[in-house]
């Protein structure tokens, strides 16, 4: 008999939430499935099963608050027929359609941790292609059809050009209720997750334990779309990922913080700390809420490099693959609202960080160039910073530069 437990958990993180089981007392289980999920204050964690065997014994709930290496079932290593694990299978799902979650058609076969997701994200089962087993959809087809579903919205949101080649990065998490009937006087109450909470408690963090300001500018955007327009297909040809918008401005980000180090640094009690480096968060939404993993050395990047990391990022948060580590240690972060039709907002600074930069919708505005009444596409800019290490004077320089970067495109090259 092996003992099932919690992953360690790092030194910050002193307790963890445990989600649904995937799996039931009596089931096969094969090497790597996975058995459960816990939730921590900032990531997912799955635990697998060690190899082969039968889930004898649940010794802890869903719904319950656990520590580290504490056990969580009991499991009994042997051998298992595949195609009584897949009958098996099938018999929890329907067990988990008896329990109340969302129901398809006959002619449409999810498996358990596929289904959760659908019935999470109100997703329609009908329109996943399913590539299991007699066309079982499976937890990876439904995050894929979930990812495409909602960079299809984006789109349609009249924002195709910002968010073309971007995992949908973005200021606001996704809902994770299901949509409340309307026109009742009932009420839903549901418990906030733990990703929720300690969003909720670092932005009351920010608010109150920084001197908070706003600077806005707004940006010319049809060089950079020209040159990305001209490049776009042989760029995917050399490297394989679609040129976004996004790594202009990491690399135009990387040039102003070189120039503005204060903007790049953060107070420790009477002290100031600067980074000697650029490593910059890129806030993407996921199923369970807003996640800001990092880019390291941001400085030492290419675009295809910028482009290839903030799409790994977009796909694994939504498997909730993203680690601990990759979500700590920032030094300035960019968030993108404009990929949700937002025109302009006031980002909050991500502590201990002294700044956050904020990207918008392209909208087309009229503008006067060289005397003349033109139609330019222009994004509004918002940099939110700690007036308390950052000069008001700093802050609206570096925001310049990001302008003069992304409305000169070359000068990234010549860092001019």
């Amino acid at each position: 008999m092996i003992e099932i437990k919690v992953p360690i958990l790092p030194e910050s993180v002193s307790d963890a939430l445990l989600l649904d089981w995937h799996k039931l007392p009596g089931e096969p289980v094969m090497r790597d499935e996975v058995l459960v999920e816990v939730e921590t204050d900032k990531v997912v964690l799955e635990v697998p099963a060690p190899e082969d065997g039968i889930l004898a014994e649940i010794v802890e709930q869903a719904g319950t608050t656990v520590n580290a290496e504490q056990v969580l079932a009991k499991f009994t290593p042997g051998s298992v027929d595949v195609e009584t694990t897949e009958a098996e299978g099938e018999a929890a799902e329907t067990r988990a359609q008896e329990g109340g979650l969302a129901t398809v058609s006959d002619d449409v076969r999810l498996s358990p941790a596929a289904r959760r997701i659908v019935d999470e994200q109100g997703l329609d089962a009908a329109k996943i292609s399913g590539t299991g087993k007699h066309g079982l959809i499976t937890k990876q087809d439904a995050l894929a059809y979930s990812v495409a579903s909602e960079k299809e919205l984006a789109d349609d949101a009249g924002n195709k050009a910002a968010s073309a080649g971007t995992p949908v990065p973005g200021i606001a998490a996704q809902a994770s209720s299901q949509p409340v009937p309307q026109g009742t006087r009932e009420e839903v109450r549901e418990p906030m997750s733990r990703l929720r909470q300690t969003i909720a408690n670092r932005l009351i963090q920010s608010q109150q334990g920084a001197a908070l300001l706003t600077t806005f500018n707004e940006v010319d955007m049809k060089s950079v779309m020209e040159l990305r327009s001209k490049y776009r297909d042989s760029f995917e040809r050399e490297h394989g990922i679609r040129l976004g918008f996004m790594s202009f401005f990491v690399r135009a980000s990387v040039v102003a913080l070189k120039r503005f180090p204060l903007v790049n640094a953060y107070i420790d009690g009477t002290d100031i700390v600067r980074h000697l480096y650029q490593d910059i968060g890129i806030a993407v939404a996921s199923p369970r809420g807003l996640v800001v993993p990092v880019l390291r050395n941001c400085e030492s990047m290419t675009n295809s490099d910028i482009e290839k990391g903030i799409n790994d990022f977009g796909v694994r948060a939504r498997d909730g693959k993203i680690t601990m580590e990759e979500l700590s240690g920032g030094t300035f972060t960019i968030t993108n609202g404009g990929v949700f039709g937002s025109l302009l907002s006031t980002p909050i600074v991500n502590p201990p960080q002294s700044a956050i930069l904020g990207m918008h919708k392209i909208q087309e505005r009229p503008m006067v160039i060289d005397g003349e009444i033109q139609a330019r596409p222009m994004m509004y800019l918002a940099l939110s910073y700690d007036h308390r290490i950052v000069d008001g004077k700093e802050a609206v320089q570096f925001l310049v530069t990001i302008k003069d970067m992304i409305e000169d495109p070359a000068r990234l090259l010549l860092d001019c």
